[in-house]
């Protein structure tokens, strides 16, 4: 289960129409990185997820999903599981996951990597502060987990999300397994399951 699917199309690099209103006077110059681009992440790329993560939620939530540590422990143990999205070479938006091997996730799936099972447990999502509300959450989503669909042996994802969060992932096509073990003081979590049976799909005039 943990090889890297490079030639996935969920992973191949897309550009950017030219905004409505905006007139080049001049035929723009052709850029060496691609406008936007999907990939896995590194561990070159921890810090840029952490302040993105950082700032996303230690304002909401007071901590963050992922400390520094567990972010690189992460992306050095199972970068396959992990999909970033660049603009012009920089991360906007990031999923970070990792193996698990129960039915439901447990306090011990916070920092642990089971490698070769047939669960991705999805520890975050998170976009940032000025790409927010532009939709890119549901496309880095519906991205990941059709990538998912790619790697053999996967079957399905598992994640925790606050009681606002449900109707973002029953969106998404994730169902609701009721409340979940994982505690975090002053914070109650619903655990979400997705099935990842089928085959992955190319969304039509997606934008992305």
């Amino acid at each position: 289960m943990t090889q890297q699917v490079s030639n996935s199309p969920f992973l191949k690099p897309f550009f950017l129409k030219t905004p409505v209103g905006v007139v080049s006077p001049r035929p723009q110059r052709r850029h060496t990185l691609p406008a936007s681009e999907f990939r896995n992440l590194n561990p070159q790329d921890a810090i840029s997820v952490f302040e993105i993560e950082r700032e996303a939620f230690v304002s909401v939530s007071g901590e963050c999903p992922l400390t520094l540590d567990e972010v690189l422990n992460f992306l050095g143990q199972c970068p396959e599981l992990s999909l970033g999205w660049f603009e012009e070479g920089q991360l906007v938006a990031f999923i970070i996951g990792s193996g698990w091997d129960k039915e439901r996730l447990a306090q011990e799936a916070m920092t642990q990597h089971v490698p070769d099972t047939t669960t991705v447990h999805i520890h975050v999502l998170s976009v940032h502060r000025h790409c927010r509300q532009q939709g890119k959450g549901s496309i880095l989503l519906w991205r990941y987990l059709q990538y998912l669909r790619c790697v053999p042996g996967l079957r399905r994802a598992l994640l925790i999300c606050e009681e606002f969060l449900v109707p973002f992932y029953l969106k998404a096509g994730f169902k609701e397994k009721g409340p979940s073990a994982i505690s975090v003081p002053n914070m109650c979590f619903r655990e979400m399951e997705y099935l990842l049976g089928g085959q992955a799909y190319a969304r039509r005039n997606s934008g992305c």
